[in-house]
């Protein structure tokens, strides 16, 4: 270990910054944040520098360096693009047992900045020792996707509850343990949703009863079907859960970033032949948390766009069960920007429908008048089964029989099919299409020929031919 890492308290610190530029203004704002006193040594500041020192913000000390200006410092950064300056002020420093930077001169360097990521309290600092900064800062990217903005909210409350966790826990294992299910459980969640009364109710609660568990459902979208279209903020609950009940139109892909360890139940259903009703799945839900484990329910698209998510935390709420939601790239945006159809274009779209192809048999009828409208666009969720009836009451309502339709087989996914053809066609493409398929009606549809880029399209053997495969 060629260094060793600190974490210094810089609060009323005195330090000095030899340079005025825009370099100097990224090491200058590291240091105002935590919280040091910053004095300036440069022959003109930046404009950003030239705001911080009209608010009186940082002391513009003087334009030129002297070594007694280090007098009462407890370090000094040199951003300067003179060499010889950076040199003397390198060697000014260490005679007076400073810690010294020079901005990109790891020679001159008795400490280095590391890469950051601030989720204030907590702070993770990585560094390559200066062999290697690219690769310093190519991983401070993956972690800052990878832990959530809320962890200094987390690590802040935490602090709070130190002493009583402390007061209340003896051993220093009973206390791990407390944290571990604090970090882990309903605390986190809670924290997630910005919910901070209830996290400072669920730090109590386990402090007088630390073997209760308290389980939680949260409901995540899984997308369209191309994994790479998850949330971070799926896939980090994905990688928490305990249980994990999914649907059919969950991929493959999508499920293999769950957890290995987690339970996983198919509750899956299919038009025509549900394979596990859903006051079943309703019951199971509330069964599973009730065990204090904590259940995902991974749903495909957005599971507040058809996709009955609402109903399931509907019983969640009367079961007292606490909940989150995290939502997905629903099929309509996500299969259409796949096959290059845009929903709306101000030459073509105005306004764009999300339908359902079939609903309760209590549902109020339809509004065909409006739906048969021209310039706007209806993207029809689980149509495929009723597409004759579609065509033939939109057209009925005055649509025009020869408007562009698309059905997305399997959309953003490798296998992914779109059918191109005519409202007048649409029974006949259905019946052709693979499910899940979405219907797209609308002028738009005329843009996949010029738009589609996932994957290379093949053309149709003839001009009438109404099937566009993407392969």
């Amino acid at each position: 270990m060629d260094y060793l890492p600190l974490f210094a308290d810089l609060r009323a610190r005195s330090v000095l910054v030899v340079g005025g530029g825009d370099v100097a203004a990224r090491k200058i704002d590291l240091l105002r944040r935590a919280g040091a006193r910053v004095r300036v040594v440069a022959r003109s500041l930046c404009d950003e520098l030239a705001e911080l020192e009209q608010q009186q913000a940082i002391l513009w000390l003087a334009r030129e360096f002297a070594a007694e200006q280090l007098n009462d410092v407890v370090l000094v950064i040199a951003a300067t693009d003179d060499n010889a300056l950076n040199a003397t002020v390198s060697r000014c420093g260490n005679a007076r047992n400073l810690l010294v930077n020079v901005v990109d001169d790891q020679a001159k360097c008795s400490f280095i900045f590391p890469s950051i990521v601030d989720r204030s309290p907590l702070v993770v600092a990585i560094s390559s020792g200066g062999s290697a900064p690219v690769l310093a800062r190519l991983l401070r990217e993956k972690l800052e996707a990878l832990l959530p903005a809320n962890l200094g909210q987390m690590a802040a409350l935490a602090g709070e509850w130190r002493e009583k966790v402390k007061q209340r826990f003896a051993n220093i294992a009973d206390r791990r343990r407390y944290w571990e299910r604090a970090f882990n459980g309903l605390f986190a969640s809670q924290v997630a949703g910005g919910n901070l009364t209830a996290a400072r109710q669920t730090l109590d609660a386990q402090l007088d009863d630390p073997e209760a568990q308290q389980g939680e459902i949260v409901l995540v979208g899984a997308g369209p079907g191309d994994a790479g279209l998850l949330t971070l903020r799926a896939l980090q609950v994905m990688q928490q859960a305990d249980v994990v009940l999914y649907d059919h139109l969950v991929s493959a892909e999508v499920l293999d970033l769950v957890r290995r360890d987690a339970e996983r139940i198919c509750v899956g259903k299919r038009a025509g032949a549900h394979d596990v009703i859903q006051q079943e799945t309703n019951r199971l839900l509330v069964s599973l948390a009730r065990q204090g484990k904590r259940v995902v329910r991974l749903k495909g698209g957005d599971p507040f766009i058809f996709g009955r998510g609402g109903e399931e935390l509907q019983v969640a709420v009367q079961a007292g069960i606490p909940f989150q939601v995290v939502p997905g790239v629903t099929a309509a945006s996500g299969a259409t920007a796949y096959a290059g159809i845009p929903l709306t274009h101000r030459d073509y779209a105005q306004s764009v429908l999300f339908i359902t192809g079939h609903s309760q048999e209590d549902s109020e009828t339809v509004d065909w008048p409006s739906l048969a409208r021209s310039h706007q666009t209806l993207a029809i969720y689980m149509g495929t089964f009723k597409a004759a009836d579609i065509s033939a009451q939109l057209i009925a309502h005055g649509r025009d029989a020869a408007t562009p339709v698309a059905i997305i087989s399997r959309g953003t996914r490798p296998d992914q099919q779109v059918l191109i053809g005519t409202l007048g066609e649409l029974g006949q493409l259905a019946q052709r299409a693979p499910t899940p398929a979405l219907l797209v009606i609308g002028e738009v549809v005329n843009l996949q020929a010029q738009l589609a880029w996932f994957q290379h399209s093949a053309r149709p053997a003839s001009p009438d031919a109404p099937v566009v495969t993407l392969a």
